[in-house]
């Protein structure tokens, strides 16, 4: 009996053997740290920084110009009819409703631009990883934050190789 376990043992071990073997090569890249760190994210930043910079000239005009219809309308609220006062308020309320239209409209804008320019650079970037991956004889590459990696030595971490690669 004893004879017919050994004998299972070891053609259990030879069965597995080459499994063990051939080690598995796996890595994670941690496209948050990636997206930001790249050239390309870099420049998409000042993008959409300097978009920013455009518009805020435009928003402290329209806020500026609504402080001085506001302003105006209380200083002369007693001194004009009420069919006047009315007509002020309105158009006071017209241009409060325009106002928060245009930032929510720059809001929009420039959540549009952030998100495509997220998109190109993510695409670029796995394409890198892919192509990194392929070269370098990876058997599978895990993106850090959408697959919930408890623990990673830093050893299979391939980020600052993927943002190497992407600027080449």
């Amino acid at each position: 009996m004893k004879h017919i376990v050994v004998v299972v043992l070891i053609c259990l071990g030879l069965a597995v053997a080459p499994a063990i073997a051939q080690a598995q090569k796996i890595a994670y890249i941690d496209l948050q740290k990636a997206l930001n760190l790249s050239a390309a994210g870099k420049e998409a930043k000042e993008q959409i920084k300097a978009q920013v910079q455009g518009y805020d000239a435009e928003v402290k005009q329209r806020q500026e110009e609504l402080k001085k219809l506001k302003e105006d309308l209380e200083k002369q609220a007693m001194l004009l009819s009420e069919e006047a006062r009315s007509a002020k308020e309105r158009d006071y309320q017209q241009k409060v409703k325009e106002y928060q239209r245009f930032t929510k409209d720059i809001q929009e804008t420039l959540q549009q631009m952030d998100a495509d320019l997220t998109r190109k650079i993510l695409e670029n970037l796995l394409e890198v990883a892919q192509n990194l991956g392929k070269s370098e004889g990876y058997t599978m590459i895990l993106e850090k934050t959408e697959s919930s990696i408890v623990y990673a030595d830093d050893s299979i971490d391939i980020t600052d190789k993927v943002i190497q690669a992407s600027e080449k």
